[in-house]
C-alpha cells in the first residue's frame, strides 16, 4: 500500500512519500529476519566483562627536571644544593650551555634547571632568572638595538633619542666629548649658542 504525499491514499499521479515494505503479517517478513525496532537500536549493549587491567609494574626513573642553586662553579663542573638531598652534588654543565651562564646564575643567585638520569651525574641545562634584576650587564661580540620609530636611552635628567627620519637628539646637564685621537665634526651647517 502507498500513501501519497499529501496524505491521502490511493490518490493517482502524487509521489509515494512512504512505502510500506513488509506485509502485516507475521513480524518477520517473508525473508524469518527479526524486526529491528528503534528502540532495540537505542538500547545499552549488554555490559560485557571488561578485562582487568594489567598490573603496573616499577617504572624506571628515566629524566626527570629539578630546580637547584649553584654553590661553585669551575668551567663545565660545578657543586649544586638540591632541595630534599643533603650537601652538594656534582654535575656537570650540558655541551649546549655556556658556562658563563651558569657563572652570571651564581653571583646573582638564581636557580638552574638540572635533568636527572639514572646512572649520569647531574647535568645542568639551564639557568632561571626568579627575580627582576637590580643592574643589566649585556655581553656579546655585537649588541644591536633596533626601534623602528625610535629608540630612547635614559638615566634621570639625561637622554639620547634616535628617531626614524634621522634627527638625534641628546640631553644632559653637561655633556662632554673627548678624543685620544682626531676628533672631527661634520654638518653641513654647524651652529654654536
Amino acid at each position: 500500500m502507498a500513501a501519497s504525499f499529501d496524505g491521502e491514499p490511493g490518490r493517482s499521479g502524487a509521489p509515494a512519500a512512504v512505502e510500506e515494505l513488509e506485509p502485516e503479517g507475521e513480524p518477520g517478513g517473508a525473508s524469518g529476519a527479526p524486526r529491528v525496532t528503534l528502540d532495540d537500536v537505542l538500547a545499552e549493549p549488554a555490559a560485557e566483562a571488561a578485562a582487568p587491567l594489567p598490573a603496573r609494574g616499577a617504572q624506571p626513573l628515566g629524566a626527570a627536571m629539578r630546580t637547584a642553586r649553584v654553590a661553585a662553579v669551575a668551567g663545565r663542573q660545578a657543586r649544586i644544593v638540591v632541595r630534599g638531598v643533603a650537601g652538594q652534588v656534582e654535575a656537570l654543565v650540558a655541551p649546549e650551555v655556556d658556562p658563563e651562564v651558569i657563572a652570571d646564575a651564581h653571583a646573582r643567585g638564581d636557580a638552574v634547571l638540572v635533568e636527572l638520569c639514572e646512572g649520569e651525574p647531574p647535568l645542568i641545562v639551564g639557568a632561571l632568572t626568579t627575580q627582576r634584576p637590580k643592574a643589566l650587564h649585556l655581553k656579546a661580540g655585537t649588541i644591536t638595538l633596533e626601534g623602528e620609530q625610535e629608540l630612547l636611552l635614559r638615566s634621570g635628567r639625561g637622554a639620547v633619542r634616535i628617531r626614524e627620519d634621522g634627527d638625534i637628539e641628546v640631553v644632559g646637564s653637561r655633556i662632554s666629548a673627548a678624543s685620544r685621537g682626531l676628533f672631527r665634526i661634520v654638518g653641513r651647517l654647524l651652529r654654536l649658542n
